[in-house]
């Protein structure tokens, strides 16, 4: 239901006009499908079972409304189909539609969630931690939003595409990142949101094969998924990924990142994802921590650095030093980001970790406490305050 959804949203928008009306009555259709079909069996057409219940429900809404005649006219003028139509696949219209510029960045999210995703408002609220009636204003003033800026449901043209497809890419990658490590709760990862993040971006991929930075976000997503299994202990404990046994990570899904960080550096100049898939691969690629192409890994550090001038990723970069060239020179790019992230648990952390490298335990632990007790993820908290201790304990010993 979740691939057929913004299939059966596009056909509904474009055939009546009215995103806003169609996408509230494809998440009926599918509650309703919901219920039957696993009792009745999936129907032999099942997006055009999707349209034709979605079609229905819209007919009630506007039979109550004062335009009623009017809005009749347009319904009857369309028979829906008694089988799936051949016509276009409306997916990545609806993407660009629900990543709209005039959206904040939760709002482009929770409305491609719900719109592309299918997924019901109760479980975005449960991915992202907040109660469904403020994940349901959310999305109503994001779907209203997009109306006033006259937005309309279609493609634009060719030369305005490849302006439009970075804030689909930005939206996504927001979403993988909430599943590869959620800002907030008790487990460090939310899989259910990173593997809709994957499905949506192999989805975009399918529409635009030729986008470079597409393919390069795709990549850079299954090489961090495939870590999975091994990023949490048999107590739900994170563990670190120089400790991580390597023979848990996803062998297929590293397979598929590298080849399609393959696919997407042969596409031409190399942008922000690809190079952070490119990290990736080193990770990847390395049979053991010990194998780690750390010199490699800072060069591509130092790439995306002058791509992105983006302070986190100096901090990054910071780490990479500390494994190449020592932790003395790594400390001294770490104090060059603290007017940024100084506040920050990270920041906090990443300098805790290579003062513990340099020698410096107390200074460590004082880091290392003060990141765990502002971090809002609880494993990584635990983390953190377990490694204060264990710094605190060798430094006594």
């Amino acid at each position: 239901m979740r691939e057929l959804a913004p299939q059966v949203v596009g056909i509904v928008s474009r055939r009546f006009g009215d995103f806003d009306a169609a996408e509230d009555a494809v998440q009926e259709a599918l509650l309703v499908a919901s219920g039957r079909w696993p009792v009745d069996g999936v129907p032999a057409e099942p997006r055009a079972w999707l349209v034709t219940a979605a079609s229905r429900r819209l007919v009630d809404l506007w039979r109550s409304d004062s335009a009623r005649r009017a809005r009749e006219a347009r319904v009857i003028a369309w028979d829906v189909p008694a089988a799936d139509p051949d016509d276009r696949d409306d997916s990545l219209a609806l993407l660009l539609l629900c990543c709209h510029a005039s959206l904040t960045p939760a709002s482009a999210i929770a409305l491609t969630l719900r719109a592309v995703g299918g997924l019901t408002t109760a479980e975005i609220a449960h991915a992202f931690l907040v109660p469904e009636a403020t994940m349901a204003q959310r999305i109503s003033r994001a779907k209203a939003t997009v109306r006033a800026s006259g937005a309309r449901f279609r493609m634009p043209p060719a030369a305005d595409l490849d302006a439009r497809l970075p804030s689909v890419l930005h939206v996504l990658y927001l979403v993988f990142n909430e599943g590869h490590t959620s800002s907030r709760g008790a487990q460090l990862r939310r899989v259910d949101l990173s593997r809709e993040a994957i499905r949506l971006t192999r989805l975009l991929v399918a529409a635009v094969p030729d986008h470079a930075e597409a393919s390069g976000l795709l990549a850079l997503m299954l090489l961090l998924e495939a870590r999975g299994p091994a990023r949490t202990d048999g107590h739900g404990e994170l563990v670190p990924l120089p400790e991580q046994d390597r023979s848990l990570w996803d062998a297929a899904l590293v397979a598929e990142g590298l080849a399609r960080l393959d696919e997407a550096l042969a596409h031409g100049a190399v942008g922000d994802y690809q190079l952070q898939a490119a990290i990736a691969a080193v990770h990847g690629r390395a049979a053991t921590a010990a194998d780690t192409d750390w010199a490699e890994i800072l060069r591509l550090y130092e790439l995306l650095e002058r791509v992105t001038h983006n302070p986190v990723v100096t901090l990054n970069r910071a780490v990479a030093v500390a494994m190449a060239q020592g932790p003395d020179a790594a400390l001294a790019v770490v104090d060059a980001v603290e007017p940024d992230l100084g506040a920050t648990h990270r920041w906090l952390a990443v300098r805790g970790r290579l003062l513990e490298m340099a020698g410096r335990a107390d200074e460590a632990a004082r880091h290392l406490e003060r990141a765990a007790g502002i971090a809002t993820n609880e494993a990584e908290r635990r983390h953190l305050a377990g490694r204060a201790a264990a710094v605190r304990r060798a430094a006594g010993s």
